[in-house]
């Protein structure tokens, strides 16, 4: 996979591209990454996130709207290695996780809002391939999301070839 620039593609797509805003910060051990979507919507319990790292991600990026809570970690090392070691690309998370120094030595693009210690709930709670809103856009399973250290994009198509 070669490095992309999102403010190049920005210049390039226009319109066809949508900015993520929002303060995310870099964890993972890669700052850039693309792939496409596959989404979760959940809040304060991590249980699908769980699920979904552990199948193969066939390079694609997981995408969690956690509603933004800093109350509880949607991610720790264990779930973010599952997912590096399934050949997931990314893993970008409307909320929080945990465990950052273990996580930026990992082989795989995860950004947040921040980090808190606290674990998650584990009620089985959450959705998954379903339609997320948050970050001023919108973003479903199946598009295209690039990131980097200018900021994260997402498209309906891809915008750069495997």
């Amino acid at each position: 996979m070669h490095n992309i620039s999102t403010p190049d593609l920005c210049d390039e797509h226009g319109d066809n591209v949508r900015v993520i805003e929002g303060q995310f910060h870099h964890y993972g051990g890669k700052q850039n990454f693309h792939g496409p979507v596959a989404t979760i919507k959940c809040f304060e319990d991590n249980s699908k996130v769980a699920e979904r790292v552990k199948e193969a991600g066939h390079g694609r990026v997981l995408v969690v709207d956690g509603g933004a809570s800093p109350r509880r970690s949607l991610l720790g090392d264990n779930l973010a290695k599952a997912a590096a070691d399934n050949g997931w690309a990314g893993i970008v998370i409307y909320g929080y996780l945990r465990d950052v120094e273990e996580i930026a030595t990992m082989p795989i693009g995860i950004m947040a809002l921040g980090c808190v210690p606290r674990k998650t709930e584990k009620l089985g709670d959450g959705r998954c391939d379903i339609q997320l809103e948050f970050g001023g856009t919108t973003i479903g399973a199946g598009e295209y999301l690039y990131a980097d250290l200018s900021g994260i994009i997402v498209s309906s198509e891809a915008l750069v070839t495997p």
